[in-house]
């Protein structure tokens, strides 16, 4: 394996964390003294990546600069993307004025194209996805066994990525043995008599027990670049007079999936999914990732 082979790892850290109360990106989690992202790229460079991008917005640069970056390896390549409002093809740029949110996880996505030259692993910062979603996405890349131009993702039982405090965000996956056929995004997902409910397409529907949830990590190959940017601007002329709608990453795979120019092979998680959406998650969540990483 050659560090050339080997992906980079890209962290969408630029949301604003509303429901946690702003800056969740750079919270560090008691008893362990590290942010979650500090976590995950350890265990991605553990796994061989030795490249990281960082996408954040303005106001915690300061921050990841003199705190976070300097208790991380020294050999890993560091680049910072900054993602912002402002970042739209000039001819939207009345859109500006009105939003106040960031664009969603394809334009953070797409805010790293200039730092990415081949494959990568995409992950969110508040999302801890424990060491063995890096080793398999790593393997997918690097290993002769099978077709390294599909992308992939690790996907992790819904069940196990509820909140206990509130409703969740989650792209729910359909699979056709280890090949997925579809992710579709839902909103303020809840726990229902049988299995969950969650709105998609402005509407509650019923999402079965057993089902897999995209957790935002990927395993992406470069044409998935020119359908962020294609498709950005498809969204932008679709939505001109909605300040709130995000532009979400898997319906940009989902729309290169449909079109038969890729495929994207489903690895199950070997480990449980622990994040912080609420401020008042924050204790609960590091104890449990402190147990699991220390015993």
């Amino acid at each position: 394996m050659t560090d050339a082979a080997l992906p980079s790892l890209v962290v969408l850290a630029g949301g604003l964390g509303t429901r946690f109360g702003g800056g969740k990106q750079i919270a560090e989690l008691p008893k362990i003294g590290k942010t979650i992202m500090e976590l995950s790229i350890l265990d991605a460079y553990n796994a061989g990546v030795r490249h990281v991008v960082l996408v954040i917005n303005a106001s915690v640069r300061e921050v990841v600069e003199s705190r976070i970056l300097p208790r991380l390896p020294s050999d890993l390549q560091i680049d910072l993307a900054e993602q912002s409002i402002e970042a739209i093809p000039s001819r939207f740029a009345t859109f500006v004025g009105n939003r106040k949110k960031p664009w969603g996880t394809g334009h953070a996505l797409l805010c790293a194209k200039a730092f990415v030259s081949g494959n990568a692993i995409v992950i969110t910062a508040d999302d801890y996805y424990g060491p063995n979603a890096y080793l398999q996405l790593v393997e997918h890349f690097c290993s002769a066994d099978h077709d390294t131009s599909n992308m992939a993702i690790v996907a992790y039982p819904l069940s196990q990525t509820m909140s206990e405090v509130g409703g969740v965000n989650r792209g729910v996956c359909q699979l056709d043995n280890n090949t997925l056929l579809s992710v579709h995004e839902y909103t303020d997902i809840k726990h229902a008599e049988s299995g969950f409910t969650g709105i998609h397409n402005k509407q509650l529907k019923s999402i079965n027990e057993s089902a897999l949830a995209s957790m935002t990590c990927w395993g992406i190959t470069q044409p998935l670049f020119a359908h962020l940017e294609y498709q950005f601007e498809r969204f932008l002329e679709s939505h001109d007079s909605d300040v709130k709608k995000e532009y979400y990453l898997p319906d940009c795979i989902q729309h290169m999936i449909n079109l038969e120019q890729t495929i994207v092979r489903v690895y199950r998680s070997r480990d449980r999914w622990f994040g912080v959406t609420y401020k008042e998650e924050i204790d609960s969540v590091a104890g449990k990732i402190h147990e699991l990483r220390h015993g």
